[in-house]
């Protein structure tokens, strides 16, 4: 089978360093909470003997020790810069293989939702899993170098033009699109997610 990487995107769950939008409207505390066990959920969820999961942290002293997150999983340090930047770094890390690299705040994501996006790079160089509100959940590669170093430069994030921006970026890669999920920033991303409010106090 071909050698496939999953990353996952962490912060370290302490109060005010995580979802800082969602603390806003329900509380810090309780935003906090709703992280550590919705990133422990879909660790073990998206646990496959068809992938290696390696989890990206920060900050990144604290979170190559953390407490938090399985120890039996591979783990390395998001670095400086913006978001952008910190996905290039983690991506580029891999040095062999299909590569896709998610966030920790998408309730419904599976494994075969993953699954889906190794499967497209086999007929691609590049693989998107758009979000709900103009972002996206997933981005994947067919190997890390098909992303430049400076991909993301300028992108509009945390908005609807984010997953419009990214693409442009990446014009003359052959690119897909697979499952588009909802993410979770604000509160009333959880009113209306099922599976996200069951994780409620």
């Amino acid at each position: 089978m071909r050698h496939q990487t999953l990353i996952v995107m962490l912060k370290e769950p302490r109060p005010g360093r995580v979802k800082t939008r969602l603390g806003r409207d329900i509380g810090v505390i309780d935003a906090t909470w709703w992280f550590r066990h919705q990133s422990a959920r879909l660790i073990r969820r998206l646990r496959d003997p068809r992938w290696q999961i390696v989890l990206a942290v920060t900050p990144d002293v604290q979170g190559m020790t953390s407490r938090f997150w399985p120890h039996d999983l591979a783990r390395i340090p998001q670095g400086r810069g913006d978001l952008g930047r910190r996905m290039t770094r983690a991506i580029h890390r891999i040095p062999l293989g299909r590569v896709c690299l998610v966030g920790a705040d998408i309730p419904d994501m599976s494994h075969a939702h993953v699954a889906r996006a190794f499967a497209a790079l086999g007929g691609g160089d590049v693989v998107f899993g758009p979000a709900k509100d103009g972002g996206f959940w997933l981005i994947g590669a067919r190997h890390g170098r098909v992303i430049p170093q400076a991909a993301f430069d300028g992108v509009r994030w945390s908005g609807p033009h984010t997953l419009g921006d990214s693409m442009a970026r990446l014009e003359g890669s052959r690119v897909t699109l697979v499952d588009r999920l909802a993410d979770v920033d604000r509160g009333a991303d959880l009113r209306t997610d099922l599976h996200t409010a069951s994780l409620l106090p």
